[in-house]
């Protein structure tokens, strides 16, 4: 797309690419700018800014003390980032190093024991028997949770999805994952009241195979990398510049 001049302020010009760059600044508001209205807002806006630039220029505000301080805290922030992100450009890894960086650190890739299960939360333990006797007279435990159950997760026959260890209240999490699949627990209380759990599938942790995960190896050895890059280069920096600590 040519990139076109939308507008001349003070002798600059405004470009499509202008409005564009400002758009992407927006994250998630940008949608709302998508149309040509809202083209022409940003437009409206860059020229504002411009406008009061040439004020700003027209009345000697950068030779102001207080700019100048804040163009040197800004000056100071941005180099010491440059610096950062030079330092950090400069590591990278082979596939020797991956390899061995999986080698070592298998458990971190390996992928834990997840349970797919169903509940049903009610107020009560006598509720929750009530509840469980229908089930084992007949009714379907979807249905008996679309009934009873005063969880969001009625509305899918009380599915929650597939969780690994970690993700659940304890008592919860305990009672899932000592279960067999087609099981239906007896009431478990919690802190939000009494479940009834039903397992629906179970994953068995297992190892991950190298090719599985080389992407997200190389991204974490990378990273732990430049880590230690980091932490050597700030000890270095020590032996050549004073740094002194105050109480």
């Amino acid at each position: 797309m040519e990139n076109k001049v939308l507008a001349i302020v003070d002798g600059r010009e405004i470009k499509r690419s202008d409005v564009f760059s400002l758009m992407q600044s927006l994250g998630q508001r940008a949608v709302q700018f998508s149309t040509p209205q809202g083209q022409r807002q940003l437009l409206s806006e860059i020229i504002a800014q411009e406008l009061l630039y040439s004020e700003a220029l027209e009345n000697g505000f950068e030779k102001e003390e207080g700019f100048v301080v804040v163009l040197e805290q800004m000056k100071k922030s941005l180099l010491m980032q440059y610096a950062a992100n030079k330092l950090m450009s400069s590591v990278s890894v082979d596939d020797e190093e991956v390899r061995a960086y999986f080698e070592a650190n298998k458990a971190m890739f390996s992928q834990p024991k997840t349970v797919a299960a169903s509940h049903i939360l009610v107020d009560t333990e006598k509720e929750a028997m009530k509840i469980l006797d229908e089930i084992n007279n007949g009714l379907e435990f979807s249905d008996a949770a679309r009934q009873y159950s005063r969880c969001p997760s009625k509305d899918s026959g009380g599915a929650l999805g597939e969780f690994s260890q970690g993700k659940m209240v304890p008592e919860f999490e305990q009672a899932a994952f000592s279960m067999e699949v087609g099981e239906i627990s007896q009431p478990i209380q919690t802190q939000f009241g009494y479940h009834i759990i039903k397992v629906d599938k179970i994953n068995e942790a297992k190892e991950s195979s190298f090719e599985d995960v080389k992407d997200e190896v190389k991204n974490q050895c990378l990273f732990s990398k430049q880590q230690k890059i980091y932490l050597e280069k700030q000890e270095e920096l020590k032996e050549k510049y004073s740094v002194k600590i105050l109480d």
